[in-house]
């Protein structure tokens, strides 16, 4: 029965209602319960109430601010932006408009209507267009217990409000099988400016991994000051242990088998990582260096220049609730800006890239080469046999 239907009813039956008796009252709302499928006590306030006006009940549907092109403009930059969260997407929005206008036909009062649209409009206007993804288990980590006594775990609070202190984590791209060399991911991330490195790995030679996290401390915008792993033998090592060492660079460690403890790194992890890559196997040299390119170059400066990101700022108890508080979003070379500690030399570097590269065309090649990446994968469902599956 539809709601006009229902109200019309309704209009009939007031009146016979009000001046019914006790018994034909009882009757008459039975009635109605029925047909309409309204509760009793509803019902009771329904006829008690004032009476229906002559006019339809207002429609609560609001109306639509922003058209069609509108619309596609947002969904344009969505795309092309990875699909972030609302919130981050009407950061983003000034950041990316000056490269909007060479893509397409965005007058000044599209524009206005972009940076008025609010993260609720955005995420009512887009739901058509989301999609769910799966969430999955992983993790191939084998703990280590070699020099762990000399690595404290991590139970004081690192200073925040300086960059440096860094946690860092691998991720296994082994597919469906463990056997054999496969590559990893080291992943590495900024407490307090939330900045990302990451190259991949073949295997987990102690050598290969602190060569890798050399070339990332010489990239990042700022001093490493701390290192934070977890339990795995790639890092609980003599070799990165004497490297911290020499660098004067604090290494500690998480909890085994407490990833709350390296919460930042396991965040960046599917982000950054696996939301990219997947869970195929790749084990090639061939995939070793087209990811390698692709993390040394367009991914670094896309996800740390044009993609903001929230920090957890406070949590606040109320009753048996527990609120959390971010503060507003900002890329990571934003906040690297606002750090007196930042390599000068580099945050010169970089900002001449930022106003010299298109967020759009970074996103398209960022794309042709997961394509490549993608192509590379080895699809046998063990390393030892001939036989592919799909």
């Amino acid at each position: 029965m539809s709601r006009t239907s229902k109200w019309e009813y309704f209009k009939a039956i007031y009146q016979r209602y009000r001046k019914a008796c006790k018994i034909t009252r009882q009757q008459i709302l039975s009635e109605f319960c029925s047909i309409c499928g309204y509760d009793r006590k509803y019902a009771i306030r329904l006829l008690n109430g004032p009476p229906p006006q002559k006019s339809k009940p207002r429609s609560r549907r609001r109306p639509t601010l922003y058209g069609s092109q509108v619309i596609s403009i947002l969904e344009a930059i969505w795309q092309a932006a990875g699909y972030p969260w609302s919130v981050r997407l009407k950061a983003l929005l000034p950041l990316w408009l000056p490269w909007a206008r060479k893509h397409g036909a965005l007058t000044p009062a599209l524009e206005r209507q972009l940076l008025a649209i609010s993260p609720a409009t955005m995420d009512r206007r887009l739901k058509a267009k989301k999609h769910q993804i799966k969430k999955t288990r992983y993790g191939r980590t084998k703990p280590g217990s070699l020099l762990k006594h000399h690595l404290p775990i991590k139970t004081d609070h690192w200073d925040v409000s300086t960059p440096g202190f860094t946690e860092v984590d691998l991720v296994s791209h082994s597919g469906s099988s463990s056997e054999g060399e496969f590559i990893h991911s080291l992943n590495q991330t900024d407490i307090h400016t939330t900045w990302v490195e990451t190259r991949a790995v073949l295997g987990k030679a102690q050598h290969r991994v602190k060569e890798a996290m050399d070339e990332m401390r010489l990239t990042l915008p700022f001093k490493l000051l701390g290192l934070d792993s977890d339990n795995g033998s790639e890092f609980i090592n003599d070799l990165l242990y004497r490297y911290c060492q020499e660098l004067k660079i604090q290494f500690t460690r998480g909890r085994a088998y407490k990833k709350d403890d390296n919460a930042h790194i396991e965040q960046k992890n599917w982000t950054h990582v696996r939301k990219l890559m997947g869970y195929v196997r790749y084990d090639s040299p061939q995939a070793l260096s087209a990811m390698n390119d692709l993390y040394r170059n367009e991914l670094r400066l896309f996800q740390n220049l044009f993609q903001p990101s929230v920090k957890l700022a406070k949590k606040v108890r109320i009753g048996s609730k527990l609120k959390r508080v971010y503060d507003p979003p900002k890329t990571p070379f934003q906040r690297v800006c606002e750090c007196p500690q930042a390599d000068p030399a580099k945050v010169a570097e970089l900002k001449k890239l930022l106003h010299s590269l298109d967020p759009f065309e970074l996103s398209k090649t960022i794309d042709r080469k997961l394509e490549q990446i993608y192509q590379m994968a080895n699809y046998r469902r063990n390393p030892k046999e001939g036989l592919h599956f799909k």
